[in-house]
């Protein structure tokens, strides 16, 4: 099966630290793949409070994560602590794409990158809802 590739942007516009705890290593020592999409995840819900919102309320929708990718670029352990970046990219009618890079703090090592795919709801229909302009303008400028 053929990798999957993709490019990040030059630059992100938004970064937050994370520390890998005990809990998010495997047998193997390392970052676990699904506790690496959690990581992922505390990164998206601060994203979206670095905007003034909760993902449950986002300017009278709700989202929902449609897909993700992660592509390791090496392990990571406990106690390291990662710095992760994020960008907004690939807008359409009902979402947008947030790209991330993972590093390692103290030494800049790359650890994971990818993207997830958010997709707005209509909060009480649970539907599929428009992109609303003022939330798109406001991830734009940021």
């Amino acid at each position: 099966m053929p990798r999957v590739i993709f490019e990040l942007p030059e630059s992100f516009t938004f970064s937050t630290e994370l520390q890998i705890y005990i809990s998010h290593v495997n047998q193997g020592g390392h970052l676990d793949n699904a506790q690496l999409l959690t990581l992922v995840s505390e990164a998206r819900v601060r994203y979206f409070q670095s905007l003034g919102y909760a993902e449950a309320d986002v300017g009278d929708v709700s989202i929902v994560v449609a897909d993700m990718i992660a592509q390791y670029s090496s392990e990571a352990f406990h106690g390291e602590t990662l710095r992760v970046e994020m960008a907004p990219a690939d807008f359409n009618r009902h979402g947008f794409d947030l790209q991330y890079r993972m590093t390692e703090k103290t030494s800049g090592r790359g650890v994971a990158k990818g993207k997830v795919g958010i997709v707005f709801i209509d909060k009480h229909s649970r539907s599929v809802a428009p992109f609303p302009e003022a939330i798109r303008k406001l991830i734009v400028a940021s």
